[in-house]
């Protein structure tokens, strides 16, 4: 019985496999068919094809895993992805000093004040690659730097402290490659001569500006920035600024003051005693552009950490926030009891007051200190303004008070509410400014930080006053009164920013016909 089962079992199974043997025989004479059926050269690349999967297959088997990034150089990518972030950041900042100034200015200037703000960068950039760089950070003496020039030299960036080695020692601190170093300073130039721009809006000669804007970035301030930033006298004294309160804003404040001195004040301005008011044309962009540059100053201020570290970058865009708010609250009160009316372009000024005021401290100080150094600078600025329109030196945007004054008072600040080294983690250990006056510290740090507003303020007016008084003497630096009264997008130009609408030819910068409240006189 059992062995009858087991020749039942037996067939069934020899039946199965006789059965699959059928199907693969059909289904390999078809295969063989399909093969006939192609070409000859169809053919002959079935081999070579298998040898290639089969050899892909043993590469895939015998390749040895990476081991990935060390640590190390992971640091040194994520510092050179947020200095470089930062720098785009700063660089965008072009478009909110362009947007803000050309606002501020009368519509028949518009092109010319756009034009000045896009060329500016490009000026710089070729300048500060070519010799500011060098005379900024390459090694020399306590004065300038003698090295670096087109960013040559040896540099083995981005190895920092002792092991560096190369001729930017200055910037050895900095973990990041050569390049990012330099793009993140180029910002940082190229918004020095930006600042001039506006103070000496609606009256320079464009070839002038372009002349004096290579001058600056590529003599001027590269000699300050040297004796801050570029291990210089002022570092060693012991002069401290984080961002550049004195090294960036000052330094182009003073050129912009100036400026506006050689060039005088700008027709109609001044009559009678009075100061006559000149509005720009659309507060709109004006108050687009403040927007950008308070967003681009979360680059200009954290990034100077030139490194990824959380603790700093939140800390500084704190306090950077805070002393921006608490600047545009002054402003307003301020202006808003002083002048009678909450005026919106000491709003915007107040804001960057803030902003600038900070700059320097904004590492070294706690956060309800930079409420107070933004507040104290939005009261500053609306004074500010109005005492320079006294003592007539015109000044279209406001520039000089923003950028030189808040940046001397951001500068001092140091010296009265920096914490002192040992307190935050990012100074590193003996580093940064010691105590300020209010912080328990006396007056030496407030004393440095005055030698070094006193002296970057002197060389600055004196090469600034070189550079312009050989330009007027050379080639004339102001437009002729009819090209003025016409309007530089005509006269630079040859064009309009706002082809079809009425242009403005008056001394106050209305219509013909029309008083200095807009209003037609034709009513009377």
């Amino acid at each position: 019985m059992y062995k009858q089962k087991l020749k039942r079992k037996n067939r069934q199974l020899s039946a199965r496999k006789s059965a699959k043997n059928t199907q693969l025989n059909s289904k390999f004479q078809e295969f063989k068919l399909g093969i006939k059926k192609l070409s000859p050269s169809w053919q002959a690349c079935l081999p070579l094809a298998c040898l290639i999967v089969l050899g892909w297959g043993y590469v895939a088997v015998a390749q040895t895993p990476d081991a990935g990034p060390t640590t190390a150089e992971l640091k040194v990518a994520l510092d050179t992805l947020w200095v470089a972030i930062a720098a785009f950041l700063v660089f965008f900042m072009n478009a909110g000093f362009g947007m803000l100034e050309t606002g501020f200015c009368r519509q028949k200037n518009a092109v010319n004040v756009l034009s000045k703000n896009l060329i500016v960068f490009a000026l710089a950039s070729i300048a500060f690659w070519a010799i500011g760089f060098g005379i900024m950070f390459g090694d020399g003496n306590n004065f300038l730097g003698t090295s670096g020039f087109f960013l040559s030299g040896a540099d083995n960036s981005p190895v920092t402290g002792d092991a560096y080695q190369g001729v930017f020692s200055a910037l050895s601190w900095a973990g990041v490659p050569l390049a990012a170093k330099f793009l993140f300073q180029l910002a940082f130039a190229g918004t020095a001569a930006t600042i001039v721009s506006g103070a000496v809006a609606e009256r320079i000669k464009f070839v002038d500006f372009l002349i004096f804007s290579l001058l600056l970035v590529g003599i001027a301030y590269p000699i300050t920035g040297h004796w801050i930033w570029g291990g210089g006298w002022l570092s060693e004294f012991g002069f401290w600024d984080f961002a550049g309160s004195t090294v960036v804003h000052s330094v182009g404040g003073w050129a912009a003051l100036m400026g506006s001195a050689f060039l005088g004040p700008r027709i109609g301005k001044y009559q009678d005693q009075q100061v006559v008011a000149l509005p720009g044309h659309n507060m709109s962009i004006a108050t687009l552009g403040c927007l950008i540059l308070w967003l681009g100053w979360f680059g200009f201020n954290p990034g100077s950490t030139m490194a990824a570290d959380a603790n700093a970058i939140a800390h500084i865009a704190v306090t950077t926030n805070m002393a921006a708010a608490a600047g545009a609250v002054a402003a307003t009160g301020t202006a808003w009891i002083y002048l009678g009316k909450p005026d919106l372009s000491m709003i915007i000024n107040g804001v960057l007051a803030g902003l600038v005021a900070i700059t320097a401290p904004c590492a070294f100080v706690s956060i309800p200190a930079s409420l107070i150094i933004g507040f104290i600078a939005g009261v500053i600025v609306v004074f500010s303004v109005t005492l320079f329109d006294k003592i007539r030196i015109d000044d279209p945007v406001g520039a000089t008070s923003v950028h030189l004054v808040c940046g001397i008072w951001g500068t001092l600040a140091v010296g009265i509410w920096s914490v002192g080294p040992g307190v935050y983690s990012w100074y590193g250990e003996g580093a940064g400014p010691t105590a300020g006056l209010l912080a328990g510290g006396g007056l030496g740090q407030l004393f440095i930080q005055l030698v070094g507003v006193l002296t970057v303020g002197g060389i600055t007016v004196v090469l600034s006053s070189i550079f312009w008084l050989l330009l007027k003497a050379t080639l004339g630096i102001r437009v002729s009164r009819e090209e003025e009264l016409e309007g530089l997008d005509i006269s630079e130009h040859g064009m309009e920013a706002y082809h079809g609408f009425v242009t403005e030819t008056s001394p106050g910068g209305f219509p013909e016909g029309y008083d200095s409240s807009g209003i037609s006189q034709d009513k009377y």
